[in-house]
């Protein structure tokens, strides 16, 4: 089968939205097609399980789903999740509507047998954008003792080679831990010599399996922070940040205008901290997150059965599909507009003068102290305003 052509879609030009655009637009939609799953990952948000729910919604249900995202203003990237979503059967169908209704898909299946050299050519036959697979850790042990399967990590090299030679973009995500924190150098190396597109560093939120795991302190996260930078300026990958904002926050105070071979640069006017190769004349790779984005804020999430959320990560229910229009649910949620209101942030976020690029982890706060306004309770900068201090120099400050 010939690979379908890649369309130049609506969200192709979402590297470039505005914060503005996040009150009627989300950049990113997380859709669980399902919670069955053949891991036991022990930060798991979905609390996965062996088999799918009754309850999912189905093939028609799921295209009522992709339709409503093409009614945005500024239709969104569409990330398949789970779970795992190869258990779904109807995976390739969905995908390939999606494509064609114009929606870009990336999908993030689980390091189990059901991804294969003949899964991944099906994905991007279907027309999948990007392949997201989770590593863990520099070694076998320290990743396959958070997967909760032996092999895990083995089999995940494996399909990074198996879809750089199919013509396959590719991420990694790694959930950051105090047990792999100290590989993070090993790590960057390793993951430079596997053609990835991005490097996606998850930092550890209280929710699912994850809220009986030990995560990084305040000062833990900014020294892991000064690390992630250091790999991002050595490394041919873009690197992000999930769930921890504030590292945008370092990223702009510790903003070098050159340094071998590398460009990194904050762009006030369109709020985007960058990490560039000098030497390669490309774009950032589709599904970079500009700086802004947070939990409702550029992002929405669909639980396998429909219930809307700002974030897997923030369990504050907010609608249901396909009861409720989802682009009705984004841009009228009291609970979504809110979260996109940084003036009601609490605490020492409320006076940040990075508020409004970073606004720390909404879910962070909602799942350390029950108030999803609440300051961020891992970072450890204090602004000057806090202590009613001269604000930092205005070179170094995000417009709004």
């Amino acid at each position: 089968m010939i690979a379908r052509p890649q369309h130049n879609t609506a969200t192709r030009p979402a590297h470039v939205r505005s914060r503005k655009s996040f009150d009627h637009s989300p950049m990113l939609v997380f859709y669980e097609l399902t919670r069955a799953c053949d891991l036991v990952c022990l930060h798991c948000r979905a609390c996965a399980q062996k088999r799918r729910d009754p309850n999912e919604l189905d093939t028609t249900q799921s295209k009522r789903l992709i339709d409503q995202l093409v009614e945005f203003p500024d239709p969104p990237m569409l990330i398949l999740t789970g779970g795992d979503p190869l258990k779904r059967h109807d995976i390739y169908e969905l995908i390939e509507y999606a494509v064609d209704s114009g929606i870009d898909v990336s999908i993030t299946p689980s390091a189990t047998p059901l991804v294969n050299r003949d899964s991944i050519r099906r994905l991007r036959d279907a027309g999948i954008s990007r392949m997201a697979t989770s590593v863990d850790g520099a070694d076998a042990a320290t990743h396959d003792a958070n997967r909760g399967v032996a092999g895990s990590f083995d089999h995940s090299m494996n399909v990074l080679r198996i879809a750089r030679e199919l013509g396959v973009q590719t991420q990694i995500n790694t959930t950051l831990t105090p047990a792999n924190v100290d590989q993070i150098e090993t790590m960057g190396e390793r993951f430079g010599e596997l053609d990835i597109a991005l490097w996606s560093v998850f930092f550890l939120i209280p929710v699912g399996r994850a809220t009986e795991m030990e995560r990084l302190n305040a000062d833990e996260c900014e020294d892991a922070f000064a690390r992630l930078h250091a790999q991002a300026e050595l490394q041919p990958f873009m690197l992000k940040t999930t769930e921890a904002p504030h590292y945008r926050r370092y990223v702009i105070q510790n903003t070098k205008k050159q340094r071998s071979g590398t460009r990194q640069e904050f762009r006030p006017d369109t709020s985007k901290v960058l990490t560039t190769s000098a030497t390669a004349d490309r774009e950032p790779p589709r599904g970079f997150i500009p700086a802004g984005v947070n939990d409702g804020k550029g992002v929405m999430f669909v639980s396998h059965t429909g219930e809307i959320f700002p974030t897997g990560f923030l369990p504050i229910h907010c609608g249901d599909f396909p009861t409720q229009n989802v682009v009705d649910v984004y841009q009228k949620s009291p609970t979504f507009r809110m979260l996109r209101d940084s003036d009601q942030l609490e605490g020492k976020c409320g006076v940040c003068e990075f508020r409004n690029v970073c606004g720390g982890s909404r879910a962070r706060a909602f799942g350390v102290t029950g108030n999803p306004m609440a300051e961020e309770p891992d970072c450890n900068y204090i602004p000057p305003a806090f202590h009613g201090s001269p604000p930092c120099p205005p070179s170094l400050v995000p417009t709004a």
